[in-house]
């Protein structure tokens, strides 16, 4: 690199001798557009032709958000008799004929009084808190193939619809901006404001531990293994690897603390009940999902063989 420099130290002056000739008309012009773009620049409609401007029309369509209460819905209306043409065509598909769900899709109906089960049924009867979040939700994701797609009334019909699949207003209810969120969801006292910090540790400011001393544990490694439990380590010496593996790639999360309700590993006593039922239907559980537990345990990405050998692993430590 120093070479290089030597050799356009000569081109540098040569350069500059030239330039010396105009100097002065090009510093002038030089100046004047110096001041233009400062000026420019000052000026705050002035911008550098990159982007298109934030129109209030384009803040519109991403500032769709409904609250609780009812502000931000647009002026609507739906019936339930509505919706039900228009759920059969965009949702039935999915969320089944009467909301039941199908295959690994989300139930919208059932799951009264199951909240203090060992495996509730979260749905929008039995779970959600405001109708108001029904609307939203409907409005900005779905259907699933093409969300936002669905006119204003549509997601009014529609919310109409499904909130009386859930026994929440009349065959012949017609929903409202207005009357929206006047709607009671049967679950609303099941929620209340929190309002603990979010961490209660105190800072510490004197006789401290030593700092080589704290061990610092990333992700959730706190929750791997549960008191009276054999370690992984310990099981791996009798059990299949593989099975293994794949349980430790997810499963683990939950299945080691009983996180969600789950049944934690090698403890007998939270699988009499699922043992009980078939294999099959235990895999079955497992491959489609099952109260919390979503199909795959999230893992969509395993086949159903993965799955399986998960679940042997499960079972084998019970042994």
């Amino acid at each position: 690199m120093y070479n290089s420099l030597k050799w356009l130290m000569p081109v540098l002056v040569v350069s500059l001798s030239a330039c010396s000739e105009t100097g002065d008309s090009t510093l002038k012009n030089n100046n004047k557009e110096s001041k233009s773009t400062a000026k420019n620049l000052d000026d705050s409609t002035t911008l550098f032709e990159i982007g298109t401007e934030a129109t209030k029309e384009l803040i519109n369509g991403w500032d769709i958000d409904i609250a609780i209460d009812g502000s931000g819905l647009p002026e609507g209306s739906g019936s339930v008799a509505e919706g039900e043409q228009l759920y059969d065509n965009l949702c039935a598909a999915c969320h089944g004929t009467f909301g039941e769900g199908e295959e690994q899709w989300p139930k919208l109906t059932g799951g009264e009084n199951s909240l203090t089960d060992q495996r509730p049924l979260k749905t929008i009867g039995s779970y959600w808190p405001y109708s108001t979040t029904l609307w939203d939700y409907i409005n900005r994701a779905m259907p699933f193939p093409a969300p936002q797609s669905l006119e204003v009334n549509q997601v009014y019909a529609i919310t109409a619809y499904v909130l009386n699949m859930n026994d929440i207003v009349s065959d012949e209810f017609i929903l409202t901006n207005q009357n929206l969120a006047s709607i009671k969801m049967p679950n609303a006292q099941g929620f209340y404001l929190d309002d603990r910090p979010d961490t209660s540790n105190q800072r510490c400011m004197k006789d401290c531990k030593p700092p080589e001393s704290i061990v610092v544990k990333s992700g959730p490694t706190y929750v791997s293994t549960t008191q009276g439990s054999p370690s992984h380590s310990e099981l791996s010496k009798t059990f299949s690897s593989n099975g293994q593996t794949i349980y430790l790639s997810g499963c683990n999360l939950c299945h080691d603390n009983g996180l969600m309700q789950a049944p934690k590993i090698a403890t007998p006593s939270d699988w009499v009940e699922r043992q009980q039922a078939s294999k099959d239907t235990i895999y079955q559980n497992a491959i489609n999902g099952l109260g919390n537990m979503p199909a795959k345990g999230g893992r969509n990405d395993l086949s159903n063989n993965s799955i399986k050998q998960a679940v042997d692993y499960m079972l084998e430590t019970l042994e």
